[in-house]
């Protein structure tokens, strides 16, 4: 229970947090921003490492900084690339595939065999979020920089965004089968790992925008570092100490739904077959759960 919940605490923080994020990636750079959530949240949560023990094995920590790097550092700033790029809807769909994509990984590479009712319950979650999305024709768009032709790199950010967040969730869960770490200090070492490799792709250099945004938008973009990367990454690492990656993952992507809840900033309409497929969606995620 304490998985599940997480899991729905996870996707109302990350939800919430990249309604924010949205606006900012039109004036900044993606890997800036990701740059400077995870430095502010890393010192928020800097009081884990009183946790860390001289018995921790170096192997687990060198695969939580390498789940870090791929999952919030490579796979966050392909996101936000997205976001920027393609905007929300098209963004979404491609993350449709998370699901699907944890749960054959979580099968193949840690043999976490799932049930049939939990596989019938991933697909159906996966097609009744696609669906939801895909009727979001009103929603309202960013403008893109990338041709609707251009088909490479309309799907190229938001394809990486799913396969490095499901591979950095693959390693976490690894790492939680083989030692007793707790999620706090996981959530550290992660953005430690995020941190690192980011400040050395930008040679060092970081771009501390936010003394140029004036002071109400200062306090939502930090509010939504706490909720989105310091509660969603806590929480996710719930997650994945408590649950089959597969099952995890089904649980963490209804993001999309949780956004009809903004339907009205987003300027989109909650048709009858978006509800009819939101609670066909729950009918899945019952399947999975229970």
């Amino acid at each position: 229970m304490i998985g599940i919940l997480s899991a729905f605490g996870a996707a109302t923080s990350w939800t919430y947090a990249c309604f924010i994020w949205r606006s900012q990636t039109q004036k900044y750079k993606s890997i800036d921003i990701n740059l400077i959530k995870n430095i502010i949240a890393f010192l928020i949560f800097i009081p884990a490492f009183i946790n860390l023990s001289s018995t921790t094995e170096l192997k687990n920590i060198f695969i939580l900084l390498i789940s870090g790097i791929i999952g919030i550092g490579l796979g966050d700033t392909f996101y936000l690339k997205s976001l920027q790029t393609i905007g929300t809807r098209k963004t979404l769909s491609i993350e449709t595939l998370s699901p699907l994509m944890a749960a054959l990984s979580g099968e193949f590479f840690i043999n976490e065999n799932l049930t049939t009712k939990s596989w019938v319950g991933i697909i159906i979650v996966t097609i009744s979020l696609f669906i939801i999305l895909r009727k979001g024709n009103d929603f309202k768009e960013e403008n893109s920089s990338f041709s609707e032709k251009n088909s490479f790199k309309i799907f190229a950010f938001p394809f990486l965004s799913v396969l490095c967040a499901v591979l950095g969730g693959l390693l976490s869960r690894m790492v939680f089968l083989q030692s007793n770490l707790s999620p706090f200090l996981t959530t550290e070492i992660r953005l430690l790992g995020a941190i690192i490799f980011l400040i050395s792709l930008k040679g060092f250099k970081i771009n501390f925008f936010l003394k140029n945004i004036e002071k109400k938008q200062q306090k939502r973009f930090l509010l939504s570092i706490f909720l989105g990367t310091n509660i969603g990454i806590l929480l996710q690492q719930v997650v994945f100490k408590t649950l089959p990656i597969g099952v995890g993952w089904a649980l963490l992507s209804t993001s999309p739904v949780i956004s009809l809840f903004f339907a009205k900033n987003e300027e989109r309409e909650i048709t009858k077959k978006i509800i009819f497929f939101t609670c066909f969606l729950f009918f899945g995620l019952t399947l999975i759960i229970l």
